[in-house]
């Protein structure tokens, strides 16, 4: 197994056995092709690699090691993390890190390597930008209520961001919806129109989401649930039970998004998520609590949506789908 710790200018590589953990050998290489190169050209073929996202540090050495046809794996940062400081608890360099990211490779199942088609990435890198916009326009109001000697002089920074989010809502409803007078629908994400019509979910949530589940295809509802922290943790020992609270791993602002379309499904009397709300809080959940629940049937049915290629129907959110026959339950043809 190779582990490959990624930076900015270098790669530090450690070819460890999968065994004996022993290592092999250990090097660091400029992280460009030629750098890329040599690191490949050192490392057998049928040897795979592993190695934590690091956004576009990683994206050329993953790239390259793929079109060699080669196995990428990818260690989760959180999991990965805390197996490195349990293995060199004392020191964390390049080096080590390496290492224990081979050590990790070995004894872990490692899902591939994701690597985002070109409509993605687009679409993400649009996304991002759109957060970082609106997070710095939420600042400035807040600055502007807060300062008013200010805001007068605040007033013209508003109103430019919230033209350029206003810029980056149309680039992203153009990749996201079919052009005007089309028939058929944007060939690279036709879900996002359809969830876009869920009450609660909008046009920036919806394409996040169609985005998400058309580059990663989850097997099924409940790892869509965990990818974006909305499952619940489980900490029991003998006979002791422990709190019960969400694991909050994986795309934290997924998870946001989904938490703030439960808020606004409320407030849409035609939602079929009310009842939903009113009867966890009967049950005694907190109201931040049932609106998790919520969330949580939210991003069900988004994943269902997508890989189903189903379009939204308010009478079926909570109907049940007819379980299938089992051998015992079909009759036999001769009594």
């Amino acid at each position: 197994m190779l582990g490959i710790d990624v930076s900015k200018g270098t790669l530090a590589a450690a070819l460890v056995d999968p065994i004996t953990h022993q290592v092999q050998w250990e090097q660091e290489f400029p992280n460009t092709s030629a750098g890329i190169a040599r690191l490949l050209r050192r490392t057998p073929a049928h040897i795979p690699l592993v190695l934590e996202p690091t956004g576009r540090y990683g994206l050329a050495v993953v790239r390259q090691a793929m079109a060699e046809q080669r196995h990428v794996f990818v260690a989760q940062p959180r999991r990965a993390h805390a197996f490195l400081s349990a293995l060199s608890p004392r020191a964390k360099t390049d080096r080590l890190d390496s290492r224990g990211l081979a050590v990790y490779g070995s004894c872990a199942v490692l899902a591939p390597y994701p690597v985002k088609s070109e409509a993605v990435d687009q679409l993400d890198q649009l996304l991002t930008a759109r957060k970082g916009l609106s997070a710095a326009l939420m600042r400035l109001r807040q600055q502007q209520d807060d300062l008013p000697y200010a805001a007068a002089a605040l007033a013209p920074a508003l109103v430019a961001l919230a033209a350029q989010v206003k810029d980056l809502d149309r680039q992203i409803a153009a990749r996201t919806t079919a052009p005007a007078g089309s028939a058929s629908p944007a060939s690279d994400f036709p879900m996002a129109t359809a969830l876009d019509r869920v009450p609660g979910i909008g046009p920036v949530t919806a394409a996040a989401l169609a985005s998400c589940l058309v580059n990663k295809h989850f097997p099924s509802s409940d790892a869509f649930v965990a990818y974006v922290g909305l499952d619940v943790r489980v900490r029991d020992s003998g006979k002791w039970r422990g709190h019960r609270a969400l694991s909050k791993q994986g795309n934290a602002e997924l998870r946001r998004l989904l938490y703030l379309c439960a808020q606004a499904s409320l407030r849409t009397k035609t939602s079929p998520f009310r009842g939903q709300f009113e009867r966890e809080r009967t049950k005694g959940l907190s109201t931040t609590a049932a609106l998790v629940a919520v969330a949580r049937k939210l991003a069900r049915l988004s994943w269902s949506m997508v890989t189903n290629g189903t379009v939204f129907d308010p009478e079926r959110v909570y109907t049940r789908p007819p379980r299938r026959a089992t051998d015992e339950q079909i009759p036999s043809p001769n009594p």
